[in-house]
């Protein structure tokens, strides 16, 4: 087994939480965009055990509840007290005709529709639902989900569920499960860094999940969030460490970035980006990886997975040699920035 080095979330819970450094996205479990078998899944899920990670998150939306159940499966494997885990709070998932379900990206889902909510009685009712589907008394991370625009669909919209978690006691509920020991840590997990620092100034938070605005393509994160994260010691789970694909794929045709065809400015840098890593016989993925575990906030990295392989391929991309020197070309070129803290050049794993 390989043994993954942990970092504590932060040092203000009463009950420390240690997370590998590598975690597991349970979004791909829940039949993101393509069915996953059940056995391929197990797998993925086995496998990640197995390589040494110990972190594992899901929510309700990841395939209207199929990703819970399935880690229900793998946690019954497991063991709950070998792991730390994470879910979500925000859509409840409600019994519905076949015309209103409410599948969003996921495919072959359980009949449900999707209704937000964030006040008291929907986080009460939401984390009980997701014990019930995990199949566990608890969560160990109670993360508030998709309250940013790019989810909400607007500004106003991001704005107005923000207010709705405060004013309607979302946030109170998440308090009264954090003091009582029904979980270790609040957050939210979100797809902005913006929303982060707004709830940072209106409430205390243990953690973010920020998918995709910490990259080797994106650093703007540093300007205020970063370092308010470091102040605060607040721990950070960064998904999204590819942007949805470039960062995986190349400057391919059709390369995806943030779920949409890249632009002509992000291929370019892309392209430039992989010349630097190129030059020191390194896959841009591994680069990709590898960069955002720099910074002293971000505590863990959750690329997804679908079956075993991928699985293997994802710790072996940790693995990798990358030497200081790339770095230091992609700083010189001005394709980081020159604030960006860099990777450790020891090895990631104990």
């Amino acid at each position: 087994m390989t043994a993954l080095k942990t970092q504590r979330l932060n040092g203000r819970t009463a009950r420390p939480i240690d997370l590998t450094e590598m975690g597991f996205g349970g979004a791909p479990l829940g039949n993101l965009y393509r069915k996953v078998s059940e056995e391929d899944a197990q797998a993925a899920l086995q496998a990640a055990y197995d390589n040494g990670i110990r972190y594992f998150d899901t929510a309700p939306q990841y395939g209207l509840g199929r990703s819970e159940m399935r880690f229900a499966t793998a946690i019954k494997r497991f063991g709950r007290e070998n792991i730390q885990l994470s879910t979500k709070i925000g859509r409840l998932l409600l019994d519905c005709e076949p015309h209103e379900v409410t599948p969003e990206a996921f495919v072959d889902v359980p009949q449900k529709r999707i209704v937000f909510d964030y006040s008291y009685d929907g986080v009460m009712r939401s984390y009980e639902a997701s014990r019930q589907r995990l199949e566990a008394a608890n969560a160990d991370i109670l993360l508030v989900h998709d309250v940013c625009a790019f989810s909400q669909g607007s500004q106003e919209a991001s704005d107005a569920r923000v207010r709705e978690l405060f004013d309607l006691g979302g946030y109170k509920a998440l308090t009264e499960l954090k003091e009582a020991g029904d979980v270790a840590a609040i957050g939210a997990g979100v797809n902005e860094w913006q929303v982060c620092q707004k709830l940072l100034g209106l409430a205390d938070f243990d953690c973010f999940l920020l998918a995709g605005r910490y990259t080797l393509l994106e650093q703007d994160a540093l300007e205020s969030f970063l370092p308010v994260c470091e102040q605060r010691d607040v721990g950070i789970i960064l998904g999204g460490p590819y942007n949805s694909g470039i960062l995986a794929t190349g400057a391919v045709p059709g390369a995806k970035y943030n779920y949409a065809d890249a632009p002509p400015e992000i291929l370019e840098r892309v392209r430039k980006i992989e010349d630097v890593c190129r030059s020191h016989s390194v896959p841009l993925i591994a680069a990709a990886l590898q960069f955002v575990l720099g910074h002293p906030s971000v505590k863990t990295v959750i690329p997804g997975a679908v079956n075993a392989a991928e699985v293997e391929a994802n710790i072996a991309l940790l693995k990798t040699d990358i030497p200081a020197a790339l770095w230091s070309d992609l700083r010189s070129a001005g394709l980081i920035r020159p604030d960006a803290p860099l990777p450790s050049e020891t090895s990631h794993v104990a």
